[in-house]
This record gives structure tokens, C-alpha cells and sequence, in this order.
């Protein structure tokens, strides 16, 4: 049981607010099931996770996927990371902001905890695959994530290219509840306490004014953000873009208008936004993406 749940013991109109939040941030997640396997052996057997992998000249980067909120190293990726194998990419994924006490769900402790695990694992696949440098793809907070890490953990050395799916890159309102936060005295508290990576999330918390200050980027690292219109969590939709060089921020109704991808499924299922994030990985083979990049 999630620790939200226990919000029942505060007065009844404060635990219905949590439960509300509760039932949209759940959206952040691809899925709330968690793989019987352990994950290192599911994921290998998939093609991933194999730090026998070798870069090759054509694609001399690993790739490392990151998770969104709630979700976990496999489930997130069962449809993106074959897909960048298939593709000849040496790809890995990691599990992060997992609480003590709550199994299978992970993304939910302090944000900046989570960037220092993420460098930990770069580390590990870069030492293992012999490249210099890294290129990162995230979904959700896993696109928002790691550029805490290029900006304050010195990731900018060992990453190439940062693709957000749906990130929350300046926080988000999701879809204004948090906005009546501060008329149920208890409630914000009960979140930041409970659940600091949701928290951190909320635009303009401490985490994304620190996140942001400075500007969105750093040098040398190319930014790709991966929007749909649709988004119901990481609201306005806008918000998720980028500013600076070296950023391209895609709209996939621009791409292909008939694509009707809401947050979770932009990030878990979407082979149009697939095909953009490995131009993004690989812009000089880059072909154009359309509604037919489904069957790509």
C-alpha cells in the first residue's frame, strides 16, 4: 500500500485531495506491476541490461533509459529498448527513488538522491562498454531527472545527448490540483514527507527553482524534447520544453497529427515517438518521422 493511502487519518477533505493527487500522479507511471523475474536477467533476455555489449562505430554510445515516476527499469521500456537494440545500440536501464517500505514502485524518493544513483550508473555502464560518453533517454521524471545530473553532478563530461519523453522539465501543476495545496493546511506537508519525488515535481518547489535557475541546459550536452498535446500530467504541455542551444523541442502532433499518445503512452508504446528519439540519438542518419514511423 502506497503511503498516501494512510491519509485517511487526517480529516476527511484533506484525504480526498490526496486521493485525487494520488489517482492523477499514478498516471506518471506505465504500469503499476512489477516484472517476477529479477530485473537484470529479464532485461538481458530481452537484449538490454547486457554489459557484454560493445558499442560499435556505428553507434558508438551506450544508451541508458530512465524511468518515470512509479515505474521500474523493465516495464517502462519493454517496447523502446528492443527497439534501440534492434537497432544496434548497446542499451541499459537502471531503478531509482525507491522507498523504504514499498516494493515495486520506484521514482519516488528525493530527486537529487535519485540524479546520484544515476551517476553511479553511468559510470558502471560506461566502465563496462569502454565508452567515453553516454547518451541518456527518459520518460517523464526520467527526462527531467537527469539533467540534475548534468548540471550539478558533473554528468555534462560523460553524456552526449539527453531525450526527454514527456518530461516535467520546469515542474508541473498537474492539471492545477496542486494549485489548491495551500488551502488544506497538512496535505503539502504529508506529500513532501511521504513522497519527496512527487513533491519535488510540483512546479515551483525548491527542487525545480534550484533545477532551473541558470538556465535549462549546459554546453556541450544536445537536448531533445518529445511533447504530445495530449499530456495530462506534465501540464501546460509547453512546459516541458526546452530553452538554449543545442535543444530541439518536437511536438509529435507535428509530426504526425492523427497521433493521439497521452503521457503514459508517449513514453511506453509510441513507435512515432520512438523513431524520433533515435534521431535524436543518431541525427546524422536522421530519416523524416511520420504517422507511417509506426510500422518502422
Amino acid at each position: 500500500m502506497l503511503p498516501w493511502i494512510r491519509a485517511a487519518r487526517i480529516p476527511r477533505t484533506r484525504s480526498l485531495l490526496a486521493a485525487l493527487l494520488l489517482a492523477l500522479t499514478v498516471l506518471v507511471a506505465p504500469t503499476a506491476t512489477a516484472s517476477a523475474a529479477p530485473a537484470a536477467e529479464t532485461a538481458t533476455s530481452r537484449g538490454w541490461n547486457d554489459y557484454s555489449c560493445k558499442p560499435s562505430a556505428a553507434h558508438p554510445r551506450p544508451v541508458v533509459l530512465v524511468h518515470g515516476t512509479f515505474g521500474n527499469s523493465i516495464d517502462n521500456w519493454l517496447v523502446l529498448a528492443p527497439y534501440l537494440v534492434n537497432r544496434g545500440y548497446c542499451v541499459f536501464s537502471l531503478d531509482y527513488g525507491q522507498l523504504p517500505g514499498v516494493p515495486f514502485f520506484h521514482g519516488l524518493g528525493p530527486i537529487d538522491k535519485s540524479a546520484e544513483q544515476l551517476d553511479v550508473f553511468v559510470d558502471k555502464v560506461l566502465d563496462a562498454t569502454g565508452a567515453p560518453k553516454a547518451d541518456i533517454v527518459g520518460h517523464s521524471q526520467g527526462g527531467m531527472m537527469p539533467n540534475y545530473y548534468l548540471k550539478f553532478l558533473g554528468g555534462a563530461d560523460k553524456v552526449n545527448a539527453l531525450v526527454g519523453i514527456a518530461p516535467d522539465s520546469h515542474g508541473t501543476t498537474l492539471l492545477g490540483l496542486t494549485k489548491l495545496l495551500p488551502f488544506f493546511p497538512g496535505v503539502e506537508k504529508f506529500i513532501s514527507d511521504k513522497t519527496p519525488g512527487l513533491a519535488d515535481q510540483i512546479a515551483g518547489s525548491p527542487f525545480i527553482t534550484k533545477l532551473t535557475a541558470g538556465g535549462d541546459t549546459v554546453p556541450g550536452v544536445r537536448y531533445t524534447v518529445i511533447a504530445t498535446k495530449y499530456d495530462q500530467v506534465v501540464t501546460p504541455y509547453r512546459t516541458q520544453y526546452l530553452d538554449g542551444p543545442n535543444v530541439r523541442n518536437v511536438l509529435l502532433q507535428d509530426l504526425c497529427p492523427l497521433d493521439l499518445s497521452e503521457h503514459v503512452a508517449i513514453g511506453t508504446i509510441d513507435r512515432i515517438a520512438f523513431h524520433e528519439v533515435a534521431n535524436a540519438l543518431d541525427p546524422a542518419r536522421a530519416t523524416p518521422t511520420t504517422c507511417a514511423s509506426v510500422i518502422g
